[in-house]
């Protein structure tokens, strides 16, 4: 029987809340379904005309005026690299095929030499813990969890004690003026946190709190709005400025910093029990929700001054809707049923006709943005918008029915 996941009223069953005539229906079974229809299209492309895919190479994203994935090689710069993957042992989860965890252990394998070698840059998260961590997750395999330990032990040598944060971009350190920390970094603090319980060495989660708390203190304005990045004295570990890299202005809102926020200090709140961080992550999720279109799909970034002619950004918006769901089930209240019905209200309108791919392209969603500054992936399909989409989906799925989401 299909999840019917309840849109408007009061809430979820699992707050304890009452329908209305006013609800709404969402499928959340037949969005995944679609997610796998799109799976084993992308797998049948990847093929090619010879029939035998290249398992080092990772779909990326699909402009708008084409239909088939730009892939790039697994590397130690594609910091997209362990999406697909982890794209693949989602969809495993959901249907239980082994086809397709056939498919995500050969996808995965090709990422074991992050494991090897010392950090390119911070991403080390992105790439080994969707992908590792995922297949971990499902399988229990003893060689993918030693791959995430060793991972997270190179991911800790980014980290500078006395500036308190990872450094994210070793090469960019003159360019910017000192140590750099972008709030994407957030997102890996996860691997760090499960290697610390996982048999790693527990000052790994000592350095994902320092992170955290250092990143609150500078990377947001007065308003919880955040700074794409904050350059710190190397050397004194003094804050010197916030600023933006793929924002439109160092005073904006980025949305998916802001949506990388969200998501990262919900997880931080998961992995600690902290009240802080469940108190902090509120008020940066409020000040995003207040500013949404009437669709809860942002622009690129809230400050933009022709606003209605920019760009939109899907894959902020699946950041959002994954961590909002998990952030409401930490406040059984109006809030976290407000949190609820914001996420549903995401899911609802990017599994819409205007937001999902559906037969003109092979992956989940159109309409995200990547690098607006740079001209790069602009209203794009991009594989972490499919990655967070089909998470949130999963995500709802057990809301509903009642289980751990962790």
């Amino acid at each position: 029987m299909k999840t019917k996941i309840l849109l408007a009223g009061l809430g979820l069953c699992l707050l304890s809340a009452c329908s209305s005539s006013s609800e709404k229906e969402f499928d959340a079974e037949k969005a995944l379904d679609y997610c796998d229809v799109q799976v084993h299209r992308t797998l049948e492309e990847l093929k090619g005309k010879n029939g035998s895919i290249d398992y080092t190479m990772m779909p990326r994203n699909i402009m708008d005026s084409l239909n088939t994935w730009h892939c790039r090689k697994a590397t130690k710069e594609e910091w997209c690299s362990g999406f697909w993957p982890g794209i693949l042992w989602y969809d495993y989860e959901y249907t239980g095929d082994e086809r397709i965890k056939e498919e995500a252990e050969r996808f995965t394998a090709p990422l074991k030499f992050l494991s090897e070698t010392p950090a390119f840059d911070h991403d080390l998260g992105f790439l080994v813990f969707c992908s590792y961590g995922n297949g971990y997750r499902l399988t229990h395999n003893p060689e993918y969890k030693q791959v995430i330990l060793d991972t997270a032990d190179s991911l800790a040598t980014l980290f500078n004690p006395r500036v308190g944060t990872i450094l994210s971009w070793p090469r960019n350190v003159a360019m910017f003026g000192g140590h750099n920390t972008i709030m994407d970094n957030l997102m890996n603090l996860e691997m760090l946190f499960w290697a610390a319980k996982n048999g790693g060495n527990p000052y790994l989660a000592d350095i994902a709190v320092s992170h955290a708390d250092k990143t609150m203190k500078y990377q947001f304005r007065p308003d919880y709005t955040s700074y794409h990045v904050a350059v710190y004295d190397t050397l004194t570990g003094d804050f010197i400025r916030g600023c933006t890299h793929q924002g439109y202005a160092d005073n904006s809102m980025w949305a998916r910093g802001q949506a990388w926020g969200i998501y990262g200090y919900t997880m931080i709140y998961r992995e600690t029990k902290d009240p802080r961080y469940l108190d902090f992550v509120q008020k940066v999720a409020d000040v995003y929700i207040e500013r949404l279109p009437a669709d809860y799909v942002p622009y690129w970034d809230f400050g933009v001054s022709d606003i209605s002619n920019s760009p939109r950004d899907a894959s902020a918006a699946a950041v959002v809707a994954s961590a909002l769901l998990e952030l409401s089930t930490y406040l059984l209240s109006d809030k976290g049923m407000n949190y609820r019905r914001v996420a549903l209200e995401t899911l609802k309108n990017l599994s819409s006709d205007k937001y999902q791919s559906r037969k003109s392209k092979p992956s989940f969603l159109l309409h995200s943005t990547g690098h607006w500054p740079a001209k790069s992936e602009i209203d794009a399909s991009i594989i972490y918008a499919d990655y967070y989409y089909i998470e949130a989906l999963l995500r709802l799925r057990k809301i509903e029915e009642n289980k751990q989401l962790f």
